[in-house]
């Protein structure tokens, strides 16, 4: 059964469509990218009769008797939205109406198309052809309301009389070529209406295929196209923002700043969190059709009133006040420009956060900018937002959205800050995530945050670091340059020739460029001395633990001193954190201690198992152990997270690691890390948080589970078994309860 509907369109029916408001031409769908040659193009494939591919519409499902939201001259609410085509039809109604376009830079143009009668061509205007009488320089005249096709004629054959002498037959192919164009809004499209009943994820691929596997539409698109048809206004504003965000203001006030050029469709996400507290737009477009999901069909009244609040949750988003209060948060934790941001996404979901609390809660600004000062800090550091950014916002707003105070909203932000920031963060994961050699990596920046946040001075020079990091000065030359503390040039005469073993963010510190160019290539051991000599011990003491340097770190080899760095720039990171936080530590109630976990026996949230791999009866290693510990941790990230603890029976005795026979506990780690990529998938390993303890004279493996971010199925063999945490209990769920507790628990 075919999901759409053909026809053929002249061209006039299409512009008038597009005037009367039945056709939606969103500019923010896809921005206007063709080049003008392409516009020519298709006017000369029109005038000579050749294909011009066809339109791809979409019934929206608006009421053709509903006003329009908005001040312009459209009398309806959209009832087709383009799909395929825009380009085309932008194009069309662009030369003939004689009106601007938006260009993909926000900037607005005329697109003007030159046409030479006699020789029946096309071109782009430009000054030459402008001057050129044998030139129509703008075709969108024959068009115009105004226009006297007789008199235009006449008075383009006397001015190019003047200039050359044209037969009776030069006259009468200028005549007919002037008439073939303007008749070409004759010219019938062939268009394709897709059904209102379609779905989203349905016209997303027919996009792609009909585009050769090109640009897809996103969830952003739809809903835009959504917006220009119920709401053009609130697109219109989203549209402004982010225009006057790129562009520094004439004093005026302006959302510009140094940290983010947003997008439309970014701050669109920020209404969205707001409004709907949800960040997976695929469940926000359904939302916002107002569809009702027992029959499938759109509601009128269900769609004003999410667009009711989308409305409302826009003007907070939007407010000047409210943005740049909460960019301050970002200094406070200690950065400063674009420069040191590796995720716009966090930036904008931290914003979300803010708001939630000013707006919701009736937060105090000074304290909220102190939480989500603190929360920017942690997430763009780990990178929390960096994969699958959706599902993990969609995560962290289920955790508030229900929150009824104020102090409970704060102490959840912390509560997850602290959560993440452990001290095997602080000791293992961060050092290794400073072993690189990328130059936007999320550890980096979060140690050059620290760094401003610390107050500390420049390597070898009394400027605070602070100072010289201001990113609306622009120089010849950045007043601050990373240097290699072993030369790149010296490591390469030592045979270190691997760039990405030289450029080791450990190998790079801040200092002034004059002193770069003077150290230039010389071995540390040749320049560091003298320099360390200018210094007396306090500043000695204090330069080299901010910047992370180990006493006579020049002598030192160079993949030891990596080593080294890597532990004290994680120390430093640790004290900006403790110094960011200071006198706001969380209220709610410390994590249970092991031996309180193991006191307060099995519980919905704790569970035993006395071995990872190995049965105790038979001495041997044994699938259905594994299956036992894999279940439960299954069942947490399913349920609302949990700890379970290996090497504690069931009655709480306990036994330690021993009975695995793990050569060592680097390996037991690893296996389980293993086990779950495996069993569960790889998606969760952030979520399961594994740690080694000391409990009466024993060592125990605690893992902790966060509340997963989807459905965690366990692989056993050929089946997917699901499993959920009730009671003290882990049960298996199958058939019908699986896809109730999953639309219940996840939707």
């Amino acid at each position: 059964m075919p999901i759409f509907t053909p026809s053929n369109v002249p061209i006039t029916s299409l512009i008038e469509d597009i005037d009367m408001g039945k056709i939606g031409l969103p500019e923010l769908q896809r921005p206007f990218v063709w080049p003008n040659v392409n516009v020519r193009d298709l006017f000369d494939s029109l005038y000579r009769g050749y294909p011009a591919g066809f339109l791809l519409f979409w019934k929206t499902g608006a009421d053709s008797s509903l006003k329009n939201i908005g001040t312009g001259i459209k009398q309806a609410a959209p009832e087709l939205a383009i799909v395929d085509g825009q380009q085309r039809l932008t194009s069309l109604y662009a030369v003939v109406k004689g009106a601007e376009v938006l260009r993909s830079n926000f900037k607005k143009e005329k697109i003007e198309i030159a046409f030479n009668p006699l020789s029946e061509r096309f071109d782009v205007a430009d000054a030459a052809i402008r001057k050129d009488r044998a030139f129509i320089p703008n075709i969108s005249v024959l068009w115009d309301s105004s226009f006297k096709p007789r008199e235009f004629r006449e008075a383009f054959i006397a001015q190019l009389g003047e200039t050359r002498e044209l037969s009776s037959e030069d006259k009468g192919q200028i005549e007919d070529a002037i008439n073939r164009l303007r008749d070409l809004t004759g010219y019938s499209f062939t268009a394709l209406t897709l059904n209102a009943s379609v779905d989203e994820q349905t016209i997303a691929e027919v996009f792609v295929r009909i585009n050769g596997k090109g640009k897809a539409l996103n969830q952003a698109d739809f809903i835009m196209t959504l917006m220009s048809v119920f709401w053009d206004e609130g697109r219109a504003e989203l549209e402004s923002f982010a225009l006057k965000a790129a562009v520094p203001s004439d004093g005026q006030s302006s959302p510009f700043n140094h940290f983010i050029k947003p997008s439309p469709d970014q701050m669109l996400r920020a209404t969205v969190g707001l409004a709907l507290k949800r960040a997976r737009l695929e469940n926000v477009y359904s939302a916002l059709r107002g569809r009702d999901p027992a029959t499938g069909l759109d509601n009128p009244e269900r769609r004003d009133g999410q667009f009711a609040l989308m409305r409302e949750a826009q003007g907070v988003v939007l407010n000047l006040a409210n943005w740049h209060h909460f960019l301050d948060s970002l200094k406070l934790a200690g950065y400063r420009g674009q420069k040191m941001v590796s995720s716009e996404t966090t930036i904008i979901y931290c914003y979300v956060l803010y708001l939630i609390g000013i707006r919701d809660y009736s937060i105090d600004r000074s304290t909220i900018r102190q939480a989500v000062a603190e929360f920017y800090f942690m997430a763009a550091m780990t990178g929390r937002y960096t994969n699958s950014p959706e599902t993990r916002f969609d995560s962290d707003l289920s955790m508030i959205r229900d929150l009824k105070s104020s102090d409970e909203f704060v102490g959840k932000l912390r509560e997850l800050c602290n959560t993440t920031l452990t001290n095997d963060y602080w000791e293992i994961t961060l050092p290794s995530q400073l072993a690189t050699s990328a130059a936007r990596s999320p550890s980096l920046f979060a140690y050059q945050a620290a760094l401003i946040k610390l107050d500390a001075p420049v390597l070898f020079s009394p400027m605070a670091i602070s100072e010289l990091v201001d990113p609306a000065v622009k120089g010849a030359k950045a007043a601050l340059e990373q240097h290699h503390l072993f030369p790149r040039g010296y490591l390469e005469e030592q045979g270190v020739g691997d760039f990405k073993l030289i450029n080791q963010i450990a190998n790079f510190a801040p200092v002034e460029w004059p002193d770069n160019i003077r150290i230039g290539k010389q071995a540390p051991a040749d320049y560091v001395p003298a320099l360390d000599a200018k210094l007396t011990g306090d500043a000695r003491e204090r330069v080299y633990k901010l910047h992370a340097l180990p006493s006579g770190w020049w002598e030192m080899p160079y993949n030891d001193f990596l080593v080294a760095r890597r532990l004290k720039m994680a120390a430093v990171v640790r004290e900006a954190w403790e110094a960011l936080t200071s006198g706001t530590k969380p209220t709610a109630a410390r994590p249970a201690s092991i031996a309180e976990l193991i006191a307060g026996g099995e519980t919905g949230a704790v569970e035993f198992k006395s071995t990872l791999r190995v049965n105790l009866h038979t001495g041997q290693q044994d699938e259905k152990i594994h299956l036992s510990a894999l279940k439960t941790i299954a069942g947490f990230l399913n349920a609302k997270g949990g700890t379970l603890l290996i090497g504690v029976t069931d009655d709480g005795g306990v036994i330690g690691l021993s009975a695995d026979a793990f050569p060592n506990e680097d390996k037991m780690g690893l296996h389980l890390v293993n086990l779950i990529r495996e069993r569960i998938g790889d998606v969760f390993l952030p979520y399961v948080h594994p740690h080694f303890e000391d409990q009466e004279g024993e060592r125990l493996l605690s893992i902790r589970c966060e509340s997963g971010p989807r459905p965690a199925f366990v692989k056993d063999g050929n089946q997917q078994r699901f499993y959920v945490r009730g009671g003290n209990a882990t049960t298996e769920l199958m058939g019908n309860s699986v896809q109730e507790y999953v639309r219940q628990r996840f939707t």
